[in-house]
């Protein structure tokens, strides 16, 4: 089997990410990747990080004895209060997630297709408890940026053409940060646009590796 090249670790990715924070921004992160990126946002950035279970203003991950099994993410992660924490109605918090209250969302994908569509709540044969707040999310919040694997385990692209998985939106994709490239556009009626290589990764390789039509 054919060794890819890494490009950018996940830690990587995620710092990345965290440069689209802006300074009194709302934000919601998904699981996976996506949570990496509160560890990278800057102490010159004032951002307030919500999640759908009703935690407003997430604090880092606890330290040993800073545990709290009641303080949790949507994803069930135990993590930690800040001075300015609140807590909501889940109602209340999707309220603020359907309402386009939160200004960006970075969220973990199975495949994104080059019209933007996003495939990330569940592969079929396989349990699934429900979508969660993914559908909401994609629906309501301004912004939403994916972190993902440039392609498969199984060396497949994840940027497709159209998605192959069940949908969870339609058209609500603005950038897609791999390990290999980032790829944005500036609206949802234009092409995705290769906007940066990793560290030793061509663009040859890039459109090799990826399904999905984009722009140079």
């Amino acid at each position: 089997m054919e060794v890819l090249p890494t490009g950018w670790t996940r830690n990587e990715m995620a710092k990345l990410a965290a440069i689209e924070l802006q300074d009194g921004f709302y934000v919601n992160l998904g699981i996976g990747i996506p949570t990496l990126v509160a560890n990278h946002i800057g102490p010159e950035i004032d951002v307030t990080l919500q999640s759908e279970n009703g935690m407003l203003g997430l604090g880092p991950y606890p330290m040993a004895d800073q545990v709290d099994a009641d303080i949790i993410n949507a994803g069930k992660q135990t993590i930690t209060e800040l001075p300015r924490t609140s807590y909501c109605s889940s109602a209340d918090s999707f309220g603020m997630i359907r309402g386009g209250h939160i200004q960006l969302s970075i969220l973990g994908a199975m495949e994104v297709a080059e019209n933007g569509d996003i495939a990330n709540w569940m592969m079929p044969g396989k349990m699934v408890k429900g979508p969660g707040g993914a559908m909401d999310l994609v629906a309501g919040v301004r912004r939403i940026i994916v972190l993902m694997d440039h392609v498969s385990k199984d060396g497949i692209a994840k940027f497709r053409r159209s998605c192959s998985l069940p949908l969870t939106g339609q058209n609500v994709v603005d950038m897609v940060i791999t390990n290999l490239a980032i790829f944005e556009r500036p609206d949802r009626q234009s092409p995705f646009v290769l906007r940066r290589l990793a560290p030793g990764i061509d663009a040859a390789l890039v459109a090799d590796l990826t399904e999905a039509h984009f722009e140079r």
